[in-house]
C-alpha cells in the first residue's frame, strides 16, 4: 500500500478506536479519498492536500486532540512518507 494511503488507514483506525464508526463516515466525506473500509483506501489527487483535509475533517468535530491522534497514527510511517506529502498540520 502507498505510504500516504497507509497513513490514512492508520489515522482512520486510531480515530475508530476513540470515536467508533463515525471515524469512517467522516473519512468518506473527504474529497480525494475513496474509503470502503479502514483497510481499503484509495487516495487520488494531491496527497498532501487529501491528508490535510482528512485531519481537518476530524479536527472540525473533535478539536486539537484529534490532530494529536493523527500525528501519533502516522509516526511509524514518518520515514516512508515523503516530507512533501506531509501537511503542516501533521508536523511537530
Amino acid at each position: 500500500m502507498d505510504p500516504v494511503a497507509q497513513a490514512v488507514s492508520n489515522i482512520i483506525k486510531e480515530q475508530q478506536a476513540i470515536i467508533g464508526p463515525v471515524a469512517l463516515d467522516q473519512a468518506k466525506k473527504v474529497s480525494g479519498l475513496e474509503v470502503s473500509s479502514a483497510d481499503d483506501i484509495k487516495v487520488s489527487g494531491n496527497k498532501k492536500e487529501v491528508l490535510g483535509n482528512l485531519v481537518n475533517q476530524y479536527s472540525k468535530l473533535f478539536g486539537k486532540a484529534s490532530i494529536e491522534v493523527c500525528k501519533e497514527a502516522i509516526e511509524p510511517l514518518s520515514d516512508k512518507i515523503p516530507a512533501s506529502d506531509i501537511p503542516d498540520i501533521l508536523k511537530n
